[in-house]
């Protein structure tokens, strides 16, 4: 489906009414609640009480179409900031506010915005269209302005229809003025899966997912009402690339009667990720913008001491991590530190961040984000002396060593929450299946043209426990915005947290950041098609 269809159906007639068009009136009050508006006055009042430094970083971004260089020759024309992807670095210390100039210059008409991953910001400047602002038309502008006052390693993209699997993404790090973590440098690694200007755009993949499994004949096998997710395709190679990230010719497959199969992924399997491990075929995958044949290098010295802060910005694609030669010491997720935790590799989902230490050695090291489950992977070099680099289909045993996840991390005693009874429990069934990709919450695909209907309530001061109940067959990475929870009693805080299939997680999280928020999979599909919720504060 287009975005712009699903995104902009409401926007006609919002125009004029501007960020504060959502606060949520009824025709029949008596049923339905009133909801704090994203631009209300709760929302001045509470970032009023945010700790700012007085220092205002103002920036440019402007979005429009170009090709980018993805190395070794390998061109594409997609979308981006400023021309590059990810998008330039943008550095501040905790406290200050960030004024960032939105200019869309996206073709057609195309609307966009920019959603702040991870940050506790105004509601109003979330970048969500409809709920917290009207989507930017194209040819106009819009400026976010906030402060960030938690340090952390962000990142920011388009919150409209499947633009973030596009080159609309970029790194945001807050800088700790009190940094307590002793290193001598550090490096932003970010990964992603790349169709876009290769094999087509996100949104005819979307378009052909969105058909789903069922009435599909492939080679005499007749589909029709078939469960895809519980179906056994092991020995089926159907990924579409190589280890090499390179495409295949099996990227143009069709099924038996001649539908396209040109994006959906099928037979993509991990123990990691409870069975199915995703929906979308990649021709690539890239660290930091580049092709694993030709690789983004850090070049440092032996001995010194590395901060990776590494940032999945893909659209279905977990990664597992690894640094040829060396272990890995988790420092951070999503921002929030962590009791540190030594690994061989980590695994990643889309929306999720780490920041972990390393030691160099001494040599030539490859920097390997393995597909997790899927044929491929992306790599980068780590250079701190003489050699040759390794050839681009590296696969480090660290990749088969000690694999840390976030539910085997815990909370630093600094920032993990009070022991405390939940004011309000909501469950989050988490529901859908290929055949019908029909992904939603509690069975409910979230509507656009009805933003406010059927949302998760929450009041000012509560502490609410969120108990994720995975029904599907796949697993699903969820991400809450405006907020931080944590996992259980003592484990990590975060904003995005996997949650595997038929496995409950349950967060909880204080509700002190009034305004409407969205909570959705960061599977930008599973999204897309409807797995997201509004967790709106009650007026």
């Amino acid at each position: 489906m287009n975005s712009i269809n699903r995104r902009s159906v409401l926007l006609a007639g919002l125009g004029a009414a501007g960020t504060g068009l959502l606060a949520a009136c009824s025709d029949d009050a008596s049923s339905s609640p009133s909801l704090l508006s994203p631009s209300g006055s709760q929302v001045a009042r509470t970032e009023k009480k945010r700790s700012g430094t007085g220092r205002v970083h103002r920036l440019h971004l402007t979005a429009a179409s170009g090709m980018l260089d993805l190395g070794g020759g390998t061109m594409a024309k997609s979308w981006a900031f400023s021309g590059q992807a990810p998008g330039k670095e943008i550095r501040i210390s905790a406290g200050d506010t960030l004024a960032a100039e939105l200019s869309n210059q996206l073709p057609g008409r195309t609307e966009t915005s920019i959603h702040w991953h991870g940050i506790a910001l105004r509601s109003d400047m979330d970048g969500v269209p409809p709920v917290t602002q009207t989507a930017v038309r194209a040819g106009s502008g819009f400026t976010y302005r906030f402060i960030a006052d938690a340090p952390g390693t962000y990142f920011f993209h388009p919150h409209v229809g499947v633009q973030l699997d596009r080159g609309l993404y970029a790194p945001l790090i807050v800088e700790d003025p009190r940094e307590p973590l002793p290193y001598d440098d550090e490096w932003v690694v970010v990964l992603d899966d790349w169709l876009d200007g290769v094999t087509g755009t996100p949104d005819e993949a979307f378009a052909e997912l969105e058909r789903g499994m069922g009435g599909m004949d492939m080679d005499g096998m007749d589909m029709d009402g078939m469960d895809m997710d519980g179906m056994d395709m092991d020995g089926m190679d159907m990924s579409g690339s190589g280890m090499d990230g390179t495409a295949s010719p099996s990227s143009s497959a069709s099924s038996g009667d001649g539908m396209s199969m040109r994006f959906m992924l099928m037979g993509a399997t991990s123990e990691l990720l409870g069975g199915d491990a995703g929906d979308v075929r990649y021709p690539y995958h890239l660290v930091n913008g580049r092709v694993p044949t030709d690789p983004a290098v850090y070049t440092g010295k032996p001995g010194k001491r590395v901060r990776l802060r590494i940032i999945n910005a893909g659209g279905d694609t977990a990664y597992r991590v690894a640094l040829g030669g060396h272990r890995l010491t988790i420092t951070h997720t999503d921002g929030f530190p962590v009791a540190h935790r030594q690994a061989d590799a980590l695994l990643i989902g889309m929306g999720e961040r780490y920041d972990v230490l390393v030691t160099l050695g001494d040599g030539v090291f490859p920097l390997v984000a393995l597909a997790e489950g899927k044929d491929g992977g992306g790599m980068a070099l780590m250079r701190t002396g003489s050699g040759s680099a390794p050839r681009s289909t590296v696969r480090p045993a660290e990749l088969d060593g000690l694999i840390v996840t976030a539910s085997q991390l815990s909370a630093a005693e600094d920032v993990r929450l009070d022991a405390k009874k939940a004011d309000q429990v909501h469950r989050i069934e988490l529901t859908g299946s290929m055949a019908r990709y029909d992904w939603a919450i509690n069975g409910k695909r979230y509507d656009m043209a009805d933003p406010t209907a059927n949302p998760l309530l929450v009041e000012e001061g509560q502490r609410v426990r969120l108990d994720f109940v995975n029904s599907s067959d796949m697993w699903h990475p969820m991400h809450l915005h405006g907020h931080t929870y944590q996992l259980g009693s003592t484990g990590p805080r975060k904003d995005t947290t996997v949650v595997l299939p038929k496995k409950k997680v349950s967060v909880v999280f204080d509700a002190d950041n009034p305004g409407q928020w969205m909570l959705h999979c960061h599977n930008a599909y599973h999204g897309e098609a409807g797995m997201m919720a509004l967790v709106a504060y009650r007026a």
